[in-house]
């Protein structure tokens, strides 16, 4: 049966990497959201708490602003 979530059970692969990048940044994850939504990605402190800790899906369209808003390209994310 297919699950559809990584290897390590997480619901997205890229959650550990957007977690690095922000503290690497020094902002918080409300910041980060802060950014995110002047970037035009409707999100809350709360999903950037969700996708970090690997609960919560991540769409093509938010992993494209999460690399924008992060200066990191989309395979940097992923890796």
């Amino acid at each position: 049966m297919f699950t559809n979530k990584a290897a390590n059970g997480w619901n997205n692969i890229c959650g550990k990497q957007v977690s690095k990048y922000r503290k690497k940044m020094n902002i918080s994850q409300r910041e980060l959201a802060d950014r995110l939504q002047i970037a035009g990605l409707d999100v809350d402190k709360n999903a950037i708490q969700r996708i970090e800790c690997g609960k919560r899906f991540v769409t093509d369209i938010e992993l494209r602003a999460l690399s924008t808003v992060l200066n990191k390209s989309i395979d940097e994310m992923l890796s």
